[in-house]
């Protein structure tokens, strides 16, 4: 399996997991405030969304990187 074919194995795998999910949420610390040896966080819950249309965008690059892959061997 070549270079290309795993490329676009990965387009179409990561753009149907866009697709699907629609985005993923972490979260995040951070610090406050901080007196003496006291410190306060705080912890945010934060969204990133993954448009559709990036997602699809992935998939037919991944389609067509995986065809002119198979193509050259």
């Amino acid at each position: 399996m070549n270079a290309a074919r795993i490329a676009g194995i990965i387009l179409i795998v990561g753009g149907l997991a866009g697709f699907f999910t629609g985005g993923f949420s972490f979260t995040q610390d951070t610090t406050a405030a901080k007196i003496g040896p006291m410190e306060l966080t705080v912890t945010e819950k934060k969204a990133v969304n993954i448009p559709q249309w990036l997602s699809l965008g992935a998939i037919a690059l991944g389609a067509i990187v995986l065809v002119m892959g198979s193509r050259k061997s």
